[in-house]
């Protein structure tokens, strides 16, 4: 089930995006750290009613935040729809590493993407880091073109790579 996250879980989350990270840093994927994703991120989130987290029963297995706020860096990239468009911007997708591979990443997007469709969304927007293959893969599967290069120097020295699903 998918569903709007509660203040009282972030906690919860947050130990979810924590096992994702370690992951991934197994993996010498470091897209994620320890000031990345931050409690306050979540709690902001929350507060702006974009925060979404598929739970399991009372587990939350995965997050996705889907937003209509445009991060800064993202003024100077190049994006297929004009940069003022009607688009929505999706953050911190997380599936907890025990349940990838099950779809859940696949429903989370799909829930964005309709969302998105319903609400007259243009297009969807996002990034994602150019050292997790995985994830470069999974949005072109879906459709997304790869755009342009951005840098996050507090997560990390290489890229994210910018990706956008024009409807």
């Amino acid at each position: 089930m998918i569903r709007k996250a509660k203040l009282s879980e972030i906690e919860s989350i947050l130990n979810l995006t924590r096992a994702c990270a370690k992951a991934m840093i197994k993996n010498n994927i470091y897209q994620w750290n320890d000031d990345y994703p931050s409690h306050q991120a979540f709690e902001e989130d929350i507060k702006r009613e974009e925060l979404f987290v598929y739970a399991q029963g009372e587990k939350i297995t995965g997050t996705i935040v889907i937003s209509t706020l445009r991060d800064e860096i993202y003024e100077h990239v190049n994006w297929l729809t004009p940069v003022n468009t009607n688009s929505i911007y999706i953050h911190r997708l997380a599936v907890h590493p025990d349940l990838q591979g099950q779809g859940i990443a696949q429903q989370l997007m799909n829930f964005a993407e309709s969302f998105a469709k319903e609400n007259k969304y243009v297009s969807v927007r996002l990034d994602t880091f150019s050292r997790n293959p995985r994830n470069n893969i999974f949005y072109t599967k879906r459709g997304y073109q790869k755009l342009q290069e951005i840098y996050f120097p507090k997560q990390s020295k290489f890229p994210f790579y910018c990706y956008e699903l024009v409807f």
